[in-house]
């Protein structure tokens, strides 16, 4: 197993206010602690020397990068799961695949399951996966790179989801070393960012919304660079 070795940048806090922090997560950095003291340094443990109180609202995979919505205490962080659990929060991402996708939008609606022995990975499984929906749009298509920007909705909040649908739809994620087979030698991280996220804020139930673009695709006048 390789090494865990978290990236020196900090995550960028975008948003601060008495409820919540919003942060801009960097690729390979832990949202929360894992096993052993190797893999202490996160997100949390990052934002808790200047906030103490930072307790996790949701996860991003270690790999993905983008925006991430910390609590501060625990009431807050109880209100966010309940938002969570009940589909009241909207987030959108960027990734960009391997090939050019046909159709311009599309579902996809397969059951997801771990696969056990060889976890992390989760895998599709019609007998015994649960219920999982992802929703897509073409952004942009590069012939020359033979690649795709798609912009993905998670109906449903499965772990790895995006990464296990777009590999089973034929397009993996370009850099996914987990799903992409040899498309994940294509780039040097996985090409998978959280753009959006808006919900209810648990202060006062107003709409809060927050985008952060993704860092490693340039949009002009249609033309795409990774």
């Amino acid at each position: 197993m390789q090494a865990y070795c978290p990236p020196t940048e900090d995550p960028v806090v975008l948003h601060v206010d008495d409820q919540l922090l919003v942060v801009d997560k960097p690729s390979g950095l832990l949202s929360v602690p894992g096993r052993g003291a190797d893999k202490q340094d996160c997100v949390i443990s990052r934002l808790q020397r200047n906030w103490p109180e930072a307790m996790i609202a949701h996860r991003l995979d270690m790999s993905t990068s983008g925006l991430l919505v910390v609590a501060r205490g625990e009431a807050v962080q109880r209100e966010m799961y309940r938002l969570f659990r009940e589909r009241a929060v909207d987030k959108r991402y960027v990734a960009a695949v391997a090939g050019l996708i046909a159709d311009d939008a599309g579902e996809i609606d397969l059951p997801l399951i771990c696969d056990w022995p060889n976890r992390p990975r989760q895998m599709v499984s019609h007998e015994m996966g649960k219920p999982s929906l992802t929703r897509f749009r073409v952004i942009a298509r590069n012939p020359a790179l033979d690649a795709t920007v798609v912009e993905l909705e998670p109906v449903t909040g499965r772990s790895h989801q995006l990464r296990v649908h777009l590999a089973a739809l034929g397009h993996p994620i370009l850099g996914d070393d987990l799903y992409a087979g040899a498309a994940a030698n294509r780039a040097a991280r996985l090409l998978l960012h959280a753009a959006e996220i808006a919900f209810p804020h648990p202060a006062d139930g107003r709409p809060a919304n927050f985008r952060c673009p993704a860092p490693f695709i340039a949009l002009e006048k249609a033309a795409i660079t990774l």
